[in-house]
């Protein structure tokens, strides 16, 4: 018997350890692979055309959005960002777990798009202080920290909106309340009678 594939959102405020969170699961899971959205910015350097990111233009974007070809799309800074719809349909109907690393807009369109195959886990820092400290110590600017510190709370506002919330206070402890809701997840019933 086939099992249906799910998405797997990650979101969290920036500093809360989402994309170390992110890269662990991936390392140690090899029925995840990571969502590839496309974007209209600039490929930076390092950057792969299909690993990274799809690059496209402004136009080519606008069309995929009036065609319904993204699940989820947002304006960041000036640039467009979005998934495409048919590479995660069809991974999701050959039983392949997808990851997404989008905030909480992106989670309640793509949740909008694909109901029940959409699980949301917001990672949740162990206090506005810590957050602030971590921040700090990545070496960001006081004026960029303050930035991030209010778009933060603006972003765990919305933390109530996912089916889970883990508290990174403990990396190890963290990865490992995520690997054990994708694998209930995995074993629901819903996901085995397609």
């Amino acid at each position: 018997m086939n099992r249906r594939g799910l998405c797997l959102v990650i979101a969290a405020p920036s500093g809360a350890g989402k994309t170390t969170l992110s890269r662990a699961l991936l390392e140690i899971d090899d029925q995840l692979s990571l969502s590839v959205s496309v974007t209209t910015r600039e490929r930076r350097h390092g950057e792969k055309e299909g690993k990274h990111y799809f690059f496209i233009s402004q136009e080519r974007f606008d069309s995929m959005v009036q065609a319904d070809e993204l699940l989820e799309y947002a304006r960041v800074f000036g640039r467009s960002y979005g998934t495409p719809r048919g590479p995660v349909e069809q991974a999701l109907g050959a039983g392949q777990d997808i990851m997404f690393d989008i905030d909480w807009q992106g989670f309640r369109q793509l949740r909008a798009s694909l109901g029940d195959d959409v699980v949301g886990v917001f990672i949740k820092p162990p206090s506005l202080e810590v957050l602030h400290n971590r921040l700090l110590k990545r070496g960001d600017s006081a004026e960029e920290v303050a930035k991030r510190m209010a778009h933060a709370e603006a972003e765990i506002s919305h933390a109530s909106e996912f089916d889970y919330i883990v508290e990174n206070q403990d990396l190890d402890v963290a990865l490992a309340d995520i690997r054990a809701i994708l694998r209930a997840s995995r074993l629901q019933t819903k996901r085995h009678m397609g």
